[in-house]
């Protein structure tokens, strides 16, 4: 069996990241699929590369988060243009697995579609074009039709579609209710990642200390609300608390971040550069809690966070700020706290009480690797993307996995 792969933005693990179209792919190729992945890079030539026996087609799209919308469309639609001229002179898979965000990408197994006769998987990581639009990043009526419309024919078409939340699978089932939707949530690494105590030489090595540390790994873009992060660092300092607030990640928005917390004179709050899977781990070693954050938007309730699934893996204790299935798994499993953006006072509060009960925060720690590795491994993922692909062949398989948790 040949799979054609299709992720405008495929990471390894050393690379960081969102690694989960890696790992997926590798444990295709592990079970005997021939895996050829289209992706891009931000340099100016093609290059293909074997990449733990996956054949990695890399196109010349450059794409940054500080990119504008217009330059964003451009290389949505180029990484297309020069996806389809690809594809052309490969040898035709048994199917394709298309992977959205963009939704764009979904063009391309339209295309495949109807030029090669083969069928085509559409993996959904967030639902577009809802969140650009609430976000306000899309405002034109007439493109916002032209979307939904694309969006629908999409969904039509795949042979099967994988949704990455119960949230998303059940707003794909709203707008087409014949698909046939397998829920794939992300998962964490268990092997690279892994829950290590705090050791003098990594906090040295970052500058921290041995105090109660809150962390965020990921994206700082506009709709991620890290900047909570220094409300909460400065509550800290106004209370003579001795917590540390630190992020590790980049994004459209990593400029202002790092001036607003020069403009308050936060002692408090350090930010790292984005890092590869292993720095993640060692980093999440000096933190306590990891800061699962979004802006209080709708259609963020549906997400599934890499970040949430790597402090999972780092056996963290989680303080999240928005609703939906991460919410649900934090509050059902008790791994952390919930608070309300609007009162971080109230918040803070959580936090002391969490800080000074040393017992309690180590209960949450430990549930939450043990989640890791009964739900969330990559294997369990694998597993049930095997079944989804060929169930007689890899299995089936027929439980509801994590997501009975928060029913």
């Amino acid at each position: 069996m040949k799979i054609i792969y299709v992720h405008q933005y495929f990471v390894t693990p050393q690379e960081g990241g969102a690694t989960r179209s890696y790992h997926l792919a590798r444990g295709m190729v592990a079970n005997g699929i021939e895996v050829e992945m289209v992706t891009s890079h931000n340099k100016a030539y093609y290059d293909l590369r074997i990449i733990d026996g996956i054949k990695v087609h890399y196109l010349p799209v450059a794409y940054r988060q500080q990119f504008g919308f217009l330059r964003r469309v451009w290389a949505f639609l180029n990484f297309v243009r020069h996806s389809k001229f690809l594809i052309s002179k490969l040898k035709a898979p048994d199917f394709f697995y298309i992977s959205s965000t963009p939704l764009t990408t979904g063009l391309i197994g339209l295309w495949a579609k109807k030029k090669f006769a083969v069928p085509f998987y559409f993996e959904v990581r967030d639902l577009w074009p809802d969140a650009p639009i609430q976000v306000g990043a899309i405002r034109f009526i007439l493109l916002k039709k032209i979307l939904y419309t694309l969006e629908k024919r999409i969904y039509q078409h795949a042979l099967k579609i994988i949704a990455l939340s119960p949230g998303i699978a059940e707003k794909i089932r709203k707008k087409c209710p014949k698909a046939d939707i397998h829920i794939i949530s992300n998962f964490a690494d268990l092997e690279t990642l892994k829950a290590l105590d705090k050791d003098e030489a990594t906090l040295s090595k970052y500058g921290l200390k041995k105090t109660f540390t809150i962390l965020y790994a990921g994206a700082i873009g506009k709709v991620n609300a890290v900047k909570e992060l220094l409300s909460l660092a400065r509550i800290s300092n106004q209370k003579a608390k001795n917590y540390q607030f630190v992020v590790m990640g980049q994004g459209s928005e990593s400029e202002k971040l790092i001036q607003k917390a020069k403009n308050l004179q936060l002692n408090n709050f350090f930010h790292f550069p984005f890092g590869s899977k292993e720095q993640v781990n060692e980093l999440m070693s000096c933190a306590d809690m990891a800061f699962i954050s979004f802006s209080q938007y709708p259609i963020l309730k549906t997400n599934s966070p890499n970040k949430f699934f790597d402090a999972l893996a780092c056996g963290k204790a989680v303080l999240v700020n928005h609703k939906g299935w991460v919410h649900e798994l934090v509050k059902s499993q008790k791994l952390g706290i919930y608070y309300t953006p609007a009162n971080k006072q109230e918040a803070f509060d959580k936090i002391i009480a969490l800080a000074e009960n040393p017992k309690k925060l180590k209960e949450m720690q430990q549930r939450s690797r043990s989640l890791a590795l009964s739900h969330f491994s990559k294997e369990i993922a694998v597993s049930r993307l095997l079944s989804v692909i060929d169930e007689k062949r890899f299995g089936k398989i027929t439980e509801d996995g994590a997501y009975i948790l928060t029913a």
